[in-house]
């Protein structure tokens, strides 16, 4: 249920934060994925995924969980490992503990092919995010949009 106060409008100061964030949101991941994927032929998406298994233990994650670390749906990243592993970037196991789930392993030549990317990645928020960010206090700015993000839709 929404909360009367929940629907004064937003002063100027509000709606200018807003609007910014909304615009940042949508403009910043387009301009990144333009440059990788006409520098390395890679998404955003992609990006993300060769990332995270970077990362995780044995460089490996259930599908459901890579879908949860990026908010996505499971047919969703099923997609996106599917891509990457028709170009030998990720392979796709059974999970031997239940033999039910699968997980995305990341290749030699995936890992390779993440190392090549992050300079243009790096670059590129460097260019289009951090430079414009710079006099905040970036931890509480982190802290902030890590409560959006938790909150989610419920609200």
């Amino acid at each position: 249920m929404i909360e009367r106060n929940e629907t004064i409008p937003l002063d100027p100061a509000e709606e200018r934060a807003w609007r910014a964030f909304i615009r940042a949101s949508v403009v910043v991941p387009r301009v990144l994925e333009a440059e990788m994927h006409a520098a390395h032929g890679v998404t955003m998406t992609e990006y993300f995924v060769l990332v995270n298994l970077s990362e995780a233990e044995e460089r490996s994650l259930r599908m459901s969980e890579l879908a949860a670390r990026g908010a996505m749906s499971l047919s969703a990243i099923s997609r996106v490992v599917g891509g990457l592993a028709r170009r030998g970037l990720v392979e796709r196991v059974r999970c031997p503990s239940d033999g039910r789930g699968q997980l995305a392993v990341l290749t030699e030549e995936g890992l390779a092919r993440l190392e090549e990317v992050y300079p243009t990645h790096l670059a590129g928020v460097r260019r289009h995010v951090m430079r414009h960010l710079e006099g905040l206090d970036l931890d509480r700015f982190a802290s902030a949009l890590d409560r959006v993000a938790e909150e989610g839709p419920s609200g």
